[in-house]
């Protein structure tokens, strides 16, 4: 029997990170295609005027709020979800947090708060979902990591770390999860016009619009592989970089980015610099 994969009317499309950036866009454009969408983010007000926003669509967005590194509010919000509208099918985990790191002002709290929410936020809501997927016979979880996570970027340090272990961690799992009937996969974009990205202050190759970014999403949770990475001009160039000797990959990212010229900053990197998403 093929491995699972969610359709609308099926089930519960449950997104987090959905008050904002791709989280945002995804969610409208899988209500538009007809599917029930359960939204989730921290803020309420956000995901309320987002609910409105549906209307009128073939599918539907509910607001649930909740904040992914409380592990008993993920839980929560699961059977929430399922009591109030039906078995979730496909899981989206999007919410996550960008705080540039750089090596000459190292900032424990940064790393902890990355860490905190992209890597912890998404096994708090995973765990709980996948024990529900687990019970009814299938489910599709979506793991939204990026290419930082094929090796290391510039000023990423916390960031890509994060994305590099959901990367791993999405592999490893997706041994056990397809004789769970339970399909798994990563989506690895390059630069996407979000407010995350809008905060940046170098140029981005190959950058894409978030409406693109969930058009590509939508393809491939509906029909794609493991892996939806995109724009593929520049994440199959850094699957290229990352096979390449560690001193010729450091020359050509020095190159590439202007790092050899880029002077020290010995300010603080904090929290405070954060862009957030859910």
């Amino acid at each position: 029997m093929p491995l699972y994969r969610a359709k609308a009317g099926d089930g519960v499309a449950w997104i987090t990170g959905a008050s904002s950036g791709i989280g945002r866009e995804l969610a409208l454009a899988m209500a538009r295609r007809g599917y029930v969408v359960a939204a989730t983010a921290r803020s309420i007000d956000a995901l309320e005027e987002l609910a409105r926003e549906s209307k009128g669509m073939s599918g539907a967005i509910r607001a649930f709020a909740g904040d992914v590194t409380d592990a008993e509010a993920m839980a929560a919000t699961v059977s929430d979800i399922e009591k109030h509208l039906g078995p979730v099918r496909l899981a989206v985990f999007n919410a996550g947090i960008y705080i540039p790191t750089h090596g000459e002002a190292l900032d424990l709290c940064a790393f902890e708060k990355t860490l905190d929410i992209n890597l912890m936020g998404t096994l708090k809501g995973l765990v709980p979902t996948v024990e529900r997927m687990k019970a009814n016979g299938c489910g599709q979880v979506v793991f939204v990591a990026s290419v930082s996570g094929y090796s290391g970027l510039p000023a990423a340090s916390a960031y890509g770390a994060t994305k590099a272990a959901i990367i791993n961690m999405a592999e490893s799992l997706s041994f056990d999860f397809e004789k769970m009937n339970i399909r798994t996969q990563v989506v690895n974009p390059g630069f996407v016009d979000t407010p995350a990205t809008q905060k940046n202050d170098f140029e981005m190759p190959a950058l894409v619009s978030a409406e693109k970014a969930v058009a590509e999403m939508i393809h491939g949770i509906e029909q794609g592989g493991f892996e939806i990475t995109f724009p593929r001009r520049f994440t199959y160039m850094l699957k290229f970089l990352r096979m390449l000797p560690h001193p010729l990959y450091f020359w050509i990212m020095k190159r590439q980015t202007g790092w050899r010229t880029r002077p020290l900053d010995y300010g603080e990197t904090t929290p405070a610099a954060a862009t957030r998403s859910g």
